[in-house]
């Protein structure tokens, strides 16, 4: 591939913020293309992210532009009296078309934000955004206090409105690592620049927000569902714009299908992972006679479900002394959850639990018997693959790809582990004795787990791929962008 193309990667709330999952696939894409000049373009919640990145960026990473969803309205409002915010008719059927989930003007909306002097408070608390609002209102819910629903809907049109101001700089594709407020700055940018857009989804990201938004306690009643289409109508129209969209799995592309991306737009591209770096592993020591090791590398957040893990492990300690938990990754993410985590340890008085902190896998993996993961929700997790390339096998919950990862899409390597349905204790603490307690049965799982790897997922295998992606994007094989618009 020609070393001129220039490419945006959009990313929401991970990379270079945080380690692992998602931020790690964005690092290693980075650097697998040392001929291709990057530019970063991430969304965060606010300016206490500000610059505070985990990772040493890589050479060809030249630039690094921060959107903040919660952001101030730095625009200065124009005190000329009697002066009041107005949009014309062509911008009020636009914002109206948005906000009652119509056919949604984008066009008009793209250039109305780019209007140098646009307040964002002006236009929130002005007499259109109201009378819009008040429409939706009598239309769909006059059954609440229409004050709480106005307010309610500022808050949630301010991150879009953010996005929508937000000065896009110019590159030659913009790929995005994920739908939602990312893909509304490709779509953006596929308008104003005439650049390619290319959509590579981890999760499917209006599911995840779903499931976010059914669990969360700070939204309630009719306010889920507006959240949930507000998400729905951002990933609609990335969908729409997409020049190419990516999935990690074909049930994750057919879910991209059923939520209205067109099929011929759609492609699986699998994980993969730097193998040879993992060839040469630190062995157990003094410190792991006698012991069975469970590793799980994971960000100890909601999500992961490290509580169930620990109950599981718990159970399991009680019939098997031999067993100890490694919980290896950062726990500042959410110092209220992990400070649960560690409650949970010492009210069970579970012995052998450990809590590294940020590690680098390759210190601790050789040492593991095997390794768990009991998220709620995931896309293809690149520590499965890690853990295989290791030769350990793995417990995993019904979540993502896991269980194509554990028992195979079109192979007949066996099962490298075993899965297990979430938030299930029983049913993991099980899993834990059943491989704790059978040496050749694990071994075996291990290589199967190592087979398939080495069939499917390596991070050459990655590479070829978007290399061929970014090839067709370069020459210029994708569609016109021109006609859409």
């Amino acid at each position: 591939m020609a070393g001129y193309l220039k490419v945006c990667i959009v990313a929401e709330g991970c990379y270079p913020y945080v380690v692992g999952g998602v931020s790690s696939w964005i690092h290693s894409l980075i650097k697998s293309f040392p001929e291709v000049e990057f530019i970063l373009l991430t969304i965060v919640a606010n300016r206490s992210y500000r610059a505070k990145f985990v990772y040493e960026l890589p050479e060809n990473l030249l630039e690094v532009h921060e959107l903040y969803l919660e952001d101030e309205d730095w625009c200065m409002t124009r005190k000329e009296k009697g002066k009041r915010f107005k949009l014309n008719e062509k911008e009020y059927r636009a914002m109206r078309s948005l906000i009652l989930n119509q056919e949604i003007d984008w066009r008009t909306l793209f250039k109305f934000f780019r209007k140098p002097d646009l307040s964002l408070n002006d236009l929130l608390m002005g007499e259109d955004f109201f009378k819009i609002v008040l429409d939706c209102y009598n239309l769909n819910y006059s059954q609440v206090v229409f004050s709480d629903f106005l307010w309610t809907l500022r808050s949630i049109y301010l991150p879009l409105f953010h996005t929508l101001k937000m000065d896009v700089p110019k590159a030659d594709l913009y790929h995005c690592v994920a739908t939602g407020y990312s893909g509304v700055l490709g779509s953006m940018a596929n308008y104003r620049h005439g650049s390619r857009l290319l959509i590579s989804e981890h999760g499917i990201y209006t599911r995840e927000r779903e499931e976010e938004l059914i669990k969360a306690k700070w939204v309630k009643g009719i306010y889920k569902n507006i959240w949930i289409e507000q998400f729905r109508k951002m990933s609609k129209l990335a969908y729409d714009k997409a020049d190419v969209v990516t999935s990690l799995y074909e049930h994750a592309r057919e879910l991209q299908i059923e939520l209205g991306c067109p099929e011929e737009k759609t492609v699986v591209t699998p994980n993969g992972i730097n193998v040879e770096r993992f060839d040469d592993l630190a062995p157990k020591t003094k410190e792991d006679e006698g012991y069975i090791n469970i590793g799980a590398v994971l960000r100890v957040t909601p999500i992961k479900d490290v509580k169930t893990m620990i109950q599981a492990f718990g159970y399991a300690k009680a019939r098997q002394q031999k067993l100890k938990l490694w919980i290896m990754g950062p726990y500042d993410e959410d110092e209220e959850y992990a400070a649960e985590c560690f409650d949970l340890v010492e009210t069970m008085q579970i012995r052998d639990v450990i809590f590294t902190g940020r590690i680098d896998v390759k210190d601790y993996l050789g040492r593991m018997d095997m390794t768990i993961l009991t998220s709620i929700s995931e896309g293809q997790p690149l520590t499965i693959l890690e853990s295989y390339a290791a030769h350990k096998p793995v417990i995993a919950t019904d979540v993502g790809n896991c269980r194509g990862l554990i028992y195979g899409e079109g192979d007949e390597f066996g099962a490298a582990g075993i899965l297990t349905h979430i938030m299930n204790i029983e049913e993991i603490s099980h899993a834990i004795l059943e491989l704790a307690n059978n040496t050749e049965q694990r071994l075996r799982m291990g290589e199967n787990g190592y087979k398939r790897l080495m069939t499917k997922y390596k991070i050459s295998d990655m590479k070829k791929t978007y290399d061929k992606i970014y090839t067709d994007f370069e020459e210029g094989l994708a569609r016109n962008w021109a006609e859409d618009w």
